[in-house]
């Protein structure tokens, strides 16, 4: 069997290599996982929900800042935005019924919702806020390395940007997130052989899309 090695992507593309601080969800999130986190948790029951909240938050905000790319949207953060994913998912989880998808599917696709209703409200905001002034970052003594860093980020997480919407899930959930094959299948309603199909194309045309800017 073929081995795919992500790892060139993960270190490069910006929004990738910041988040490896972020946290890493703290269990996997398969059906035999989940699910009777889910079952337990619409009860209502506290250890119940910090359970499920403690294996799906970290995946949240992973996931948010992948696809926000680090910025900050007006006054709206990706963990902002990851908060709103838990509460509606937590919201709608007394009236969720198992009727045989995956609790992390709905999670996903309201996270992505979410997302989209945060770039929406941007367009529409016609303020121009004054931004405040960044926290005091560590002090470097490689600030050529730092800046040729950061454009190379930019110019990868362009070249991600391209890519079709599908292949950037798989690539955020897969190298970001953290997700296994399968639990990225089931978030995306796929095969897990699809998404490893996916995931290899996707790289593959990252691999050629960077090799033509630096033919140029």
């Amino acid at each position: 069997m073929t081995t795919i090695d992500t790892r060139p992507v993960a270190d490069d593309v910006k929004g990738y290599t910041t988040l490896r601080t972020a946290p890493r969800p703290s269990g996997r999130m398969t059906k035999e996982v989940l699910d009777p986190l889910v079952v337990a948790a619409k009860t209502g029951d506290p250890a119940a929900v910090h359970a499920l909240l403690a294996v799906v938050k970290p995946a949240l905000v992973r996931y948010c800042r992948a696809r926000m790319g680090g910025r900050d949207l007006s006054y709206l953060s990706a963990d902002d935005v990851a908060q709103e994913v838990c509460l509606a998912v937590f919201k709608m989880l007394p009236s969720y019924e198992d009727r045989g998808g995956s609790f992390i599917y709905l999670v996903r696709a309201i996270a992505a919702n979410k997302v989209a209703d945060a770039f929406r409200a941007v367009s529409r905001d016609r303020s121009d806020p004054v931004p405040e002034l960044p926290e005091a970052g560590p002090v470097s003594n490689e600030p050529e390395s730092h800046l040729l860093g950061v454009d190379l980020g930019v110019r990868l997480g362009k070249l991600v940007a391209t890519l079709p919407r599908l292949q950037q899930e798989v690539l955020t959930l897969r190298i970001v997130v953290g997700m296994t094959a399968t639990e990225t299948a089931a978030a995306l309603g796929l095969s897990p052989g699809n998404v490893r199909v996916k995931q290899h194309r996707a790289l593959v045309k990252l691999r050629e899309l960077a090799q033509r800017e630096e033919d140029f």
